[in-house]
């Protein structure tokens, strides 16, 4: 990915084409390793989270080709995905009295 980067950026390409090259190769990837993971385990829910999905462009491609690989995509609506949502989790395990 990133030789096909910096090759399309010897040839001039725009910033903006790099980006959509970027994000399509890494929303490609995370269908690819989700396809694998269901031939391995029949499981058919993806759940998104995590710092990097608050990248809206890769959160949209990621859920859109999952969807259209016939996977159920879960992703987070009233928690963050990043540091808040982990927090969050800590709070409520704070507050039953347990030990991560």
């Amino acid at each position: 990915l990133f030789a096909d980067l910096v090759a399309d950026l010897a040839r001039g390409f725009s910033v903006a084409h790099l980006s959509a090259h970027f994000h399509g190769a890494v929303a490609l990837s995370i269908v690819d390793l989700s396809e694998r993971a269901r031939t391995q385990t029949g499981i058919q829910t993806v759940a998104l989270s995590g710092g990097v999905f608050q990248n809206v462009k890769l959160l949209a491609l990621a859920v859109r080709w999952l969807e259209r690989a016939g996977f159920v995509v879960l992703t987070h609506r009233r928690v963050p995905p990043n540091d808040g949502g982990l927090a969050l989790g800590q709070a409520v395990i704070a507050a039953y009295g347990e030990s991560p």
